[in-house]
This record gives structure tokens, C-alpha cells and sequence, in this order.
């Protein structure tokens, strides 16, 4: 504003009379002089402080990019690693398995004389931002990739984003103590995360949703967006470089959705929902039930080592070993799918958790959604890939305790205009998996 113009105009409008008029007038304009002065400092006060927001907000995301760049190259290294062992695993066959429990005696070994804490995996990234800890060590990283491959190279059954996340959230915190913004160790925390999920899955979208939702269940941690959004898309960018790409289907064309297929939704979003949880529910229970029958690590994981090779072969004869990759991809093939298959898949790999090995247990539920969704699809009357699409998604959702990311994983993976599909029985999937989830430590914040 033209400060020195208003001043003027209200000299002029004002009588220049001698006396108390003259002395009152005088100290009006004084006071509207002091009143204009003020105004300035707040003006300038304002806009030195919008500036210096803008400037955080442009660091976090020059941040995010240079974060979602390391992750990416780390999953890159991880990614390959595993399709290797995978490949390996699949033309040596079912031999393998006789090494299985040994491999848990090594892992064990392996974190109780040089990996410590780092055994905690998720668990420690959940403390970080709950306040508990305040350290993630640099070494957690290297001892997650390298325990996930000897799982896998003998055949367990167990995922992998677990490890993909922990590996985002390691380089992401180390790198954020050398900023210090309100809240920097969580936003970089959460934008490691999503680059890690990303940079494996390729599927940014969901990496930042899920990134964003999965430490407190029912809330966003919107602050550290500016740094997640370009962590993520970088990792996802950098990692399709190397060559590792997101999964896609084709489902097909689907009817519209009419009041019929809206209630065989609901229905479908109950039992997944009810699948979901219920792999939650006897993970956690699980875990506890073992380690205290069997309290230490060593004859536990070799124990269990053996019970879980044995059952391995028994049962589909290594079919149920790795990630699911392969009842994922028959379910969309139009391969041969058995009615057993996401029952077995599901207790495998609670078992191959729960004696200690390590991994992850998402793509395992995408197995097991989108196996028990061709199953159950004729009995709907509805298209099995399609079906099976629902169950990859809300399965997901459910063990999880998450919304927004397996709408967002449905339309990355599937196509965007399944939105209202996926958003109808994902919704109806989270509101009944009654809180449960694959995360001990998740907080939950439900009104």
C-alpha cells in the first residue's frame, strides 16, 4: 500500500484550525501513522515467513530426490539379488528345502553377534516415530537384504516390501540428522519408506499413500508429502532403469456397477476383509505362541525350520516357497489354481515368520487375495480376474490396516477405471478387519 498517498489525503480532508481541534486532529494522524507503521512489520513479518515456509518445502523436495535416488539404487542391488536367488531356487528344485533350517541357525548367528537391534526390522522404524527410539543403525539395511536371500535360497516362504521399507527408512533417517526442521526425522523416515516401497514395487502412488498411512492407522502424516511425492516417483523412475518394473494385469471389461453387483461387492469386501485380518490375527498370536514355547532363537528357528521344509515339500512340493510371484501370475493366466492354494500360502508363510526368518508379508497376501478370488468367483457369477484383482487389493488392505494404498495398488496395477471396484470392497475390507494388523506397533487412531 501507498502509505505516504493515504497520509496526504487525510491532511487534506482534515481543517487546519488552531486549537484543541488542531491538537486533536494531530494526534489522530499520529496514530493512524503508528497504525500504517505497524502494518508494514506485520506485512514484512508475513511474507519473511511464507518465504521461509517456501524454502522448506523446496529442500524437503530436493531432499526427496536426492533420498528416492540412494533408495533406488539400494533396492535396485536387493531386487536383482532376489531374482537371482529366486531363479537359482526354481532350477535346483525342492533340494534346497534340506537346508532350510540351518540357513535359520546362520540368521540367528548372524544378528546376535553383529546385528543386535537391527533383528527388530519394522518394529524399530515403528519405535523411531512413536518416540521410543531415536536410532536406526546404518547396518540394518545390509543384515535385512542379506537374511531375506538366505530365506529365500532355501526356500522359505516370505515376501519382501518389509525389508524394501526398512531399507528407505535406514538410509532416509541416516541422511536426515544433518537437517534440522520441525519434525525432520519422521518426514525423512516416511519418505524413505515410500522411495523404498516404490523403488521395488514401482508403484509410486501406493508407496506414498501406504508410506503415509501405515504408521498410525487412521491418520496422514501430510507434512512429510513434499518430501514422499518426489522420493517416490525418483525411486520408482531410477529403479525401471535397472530394470525392475511394476506388475501389471488385464482383467478385462466389467459390468456397471448396478445395486446386484454392489451388494456382491459387500459380501466380497466381508470376506476379504475377514481373510485379512484373520492372517493379522494369527501372525501376531502366532509369533507369541512359539517364542514362548520355545524360548530360545536357535532351537526355534531350526525347530520350526524343519516343520516348515517338511510341510513345503509335502504340500505342492516347493509350490508355496518364495513371495507367491507364482500363484499371483497363474491366478491372471488363467493357470490351474487349486481351492487350497491361498489356505496353504497362508499358513506357510505365518510359520515361516514366526520361527524367525525374515522377509516380508505383502506380496504373500497378494498371493493369497488373488488365489482365493478365482476360487470364489463362480460362486458370485463374476469374472475370476476380476475377483481375483479385489483380493489382491483388499487382502492387502486388511492385514495391513490400510485404506487409500490398496485402492491406489488396484488402480496401478490394474487400470484406473476400477476405481469404484476397488474402493467399494476395499473400504468394506478395512472397516471389518477389527483393527488388526501385520504391524505389532502400529498405532490406531479410529473415531
Amino acid at each position: 500500500f501507498h502509505f505516504e498517498n493515504c497520509l496526504y489525503t487525510i491532511k487534506s480532508l482534515c481543517p487546519y484550525e488552531k486549537g484543541i481541534g488542531f491538537c486533536q486532529q494531530s494526534e489522530q494522524i499520529v496514530e493512524i501513522n503508528n497504525l500504517f507503521s505497524y502494518n508494514k512489520c506485520m506485512y514484512k513479518e508475513k511474507l519473511r515467513e511464507s518465504f521461509k515456509v517456501y524454502d522448506e518445502i523446496v529442500l524437503k523436495c530436493f531432499c526427496g530426490i536426492f533420498i528416492g535416488a540412494i533408495v533406488a539404487v539400494c533396492e535396485v542391488v536387493f531386487g536383482k539379488g532376489l531374482e537371482w536367488i529366486l531363479n537359482f531356487r526354481e532350477h535346483m528344485g525342492c533340494v534346497m528345502l534340506l537346508g532350510l533350517p540351518f540357513a535359520g541357525l546362520a540368521i540367528v548367528f548372524l544378528f546376535d553377534h553383529w546385528g543386535r537391534i537391527s533383528r527388530k526390522g519394522m518394529g524399530l522404524v515403528f519405535e523411531v516415530d512413536q518416540g521410543k527410539s531415536d536410532w536406526i543403525p546404518l547396518r540394518m539395511a545390509p543384515f535385512m537384504v542379506v537374511s531375506t536371500w538366505i530365506t529365500h535360497f532355501f526356500g522359505g516362504s516370505a515376501g519382501r516390501e518389509g525389508v524394501a521399507m526398512q531399507i528407505g527408512a535406514t538410509v532416509s533417517h541416516y541422511f536426515g540428522k544433518y537437517f534440522r526442521f520441525k519434525n525432520s526425522g519422521v518426514i525423512f523416515m516416511v519418505a524413505g519408506m515410500a522411495a523404498g516401497f516404490a523403488g521395488l514395487f514401482g508403484t509410486p502412488i501406493t508407496a506414498i499413500f501406504f508410506a503415509l498411512e501405515v504408521l498410525v492407522a487412521g491418520t496422514l502424516k501430510y507434512r512429510a508429502m513434499s518430501c514422499a511425492i518426489p522420493a517416490s516417483f525418483t525411486a520408482a523412475y531410477v529403479s525401471s532403469l535397472f530394470g525392475l518394473h511394476k506388475s501389471t494385469f488385464k482383467i478385462g471389461s466389467v459390468s456397471d456397477l448396478d445395486v446386484e453387483l454392489s451388494i456382491k461387492l459387500l459380501v466380497l469386501g466381508i470376506l476379504f476383509g475377514l481373510i485379512g485380518g484373520l492372517f493379522a490375527f494369527s501372525l501376531k498370536h502366532t509369533k507369541a505362541f512359539v517364542a514362548n514355547k520355545i524360548k530360545d532363537p536357535y532351537k526355534r528357528i531350526f525347530m520350526m525350520g524343519i516343520l516348515v521344509a517338511i510341510l513345503l515339500f509335502v504340500f505342492g512340493k516347493c509350490r508355496y516357497s518364495g513371495v507367491g510371484e507364482n500363484l499371483i501370475v497363474g491366478s491372471f493366466t488363467s493357470e490351474k489354481i487349486y481351492s487350497y492354494d491361498w489356505i496353504l500360502k497362508f499358513v506357510l508363510t505365518i510359520l515361516t515368520l514366526s520361527a524367525g526368518f525374515q522377509g516380508g508379508e505383502v506380496t504373500p497376501l497378494f498371493a493369497i487375495g488373488s488365489s482365493l478370488g478365482v476360487i470364489i468367483a463362480p460362486v458370485f457369477g463374476l469374472n475370476p480376474l476380476f475377483v481375483a484383482a479385489l483380493g489382491y487389493c483388499s487382502v492387502f488392505g486388511a492385514a495391513t490396516n490400510t485404506f487409500l494404498a490398496p485402492i491406489a495398488i488396484g488402480m496401478e496395477v490394474f487400470g484406473y477405471q476400477y476405481f469404484p471396484f476397488f474402493f467399494v470392497v476395499c473400504a468394506i475390507a478395512y472397516i471389518v478387519n477389527q483393527n488388526e494388523s501385520i504391524y505389532a506397533l502400529q498405532r490406531q487412531v479410529r473415531e
